[in-house]
């Protein structure tokens, strides 16, 4: 039995549309905007195939700097709340090596061929 196709796989196959059909076919302003619509479709499927991983792995790295866990976006507002009180700073164990991996796997989704994201 056939299932449904998944989120990921209809991202993927408008984007692979708008690539291959649509934009070939476009001149001006709509091919600009058609390829703005391909690479948005492409961050949704790789938020789809990554984000989950990133989200969790963030959680687990919030949880041992804040000493507790809980909604992702309350922990994030914590640490947000700490870092303007000045009760966590760049000297915090573990803040940077946060920091640092959540931008890497930000960037992972958003702008892969990134450059500096390649170098690292």
């Amino acid at each position: 039995m056939l299932g449904e196709p998944t989120a990921k796989q209809l991202v993927e196959a408008t984007a692979g549309f708008l690539e291959k059909v649509a934009i070939p076919q476009l001149e001006g302003h709509a091919a600009f905007h058609a390829r703005v619509a391909a690479n948005v479709l492409a961050i949704v499927a790789r938020e789809l195939e990554l984000g989950p991983a990133a989200a969790d792995a963030e959680a687990e790295r919030l949880a041992q700097l804040l000493g507790g866990d809980g909604p992702l976006d309350a922990q994030r507002r914590d640490l947000c709340a700490r870092l303007t009180k000045g009760e966590m700073t760049l000297e915090t164990p573990g803040l940077a090596d946060h920091l640092l991996a959540t931008a890497i796997d930000r960037v992972r989704i958003e702008q892969p061929n990134y450059g500096s994201f390649k170098r690292l």
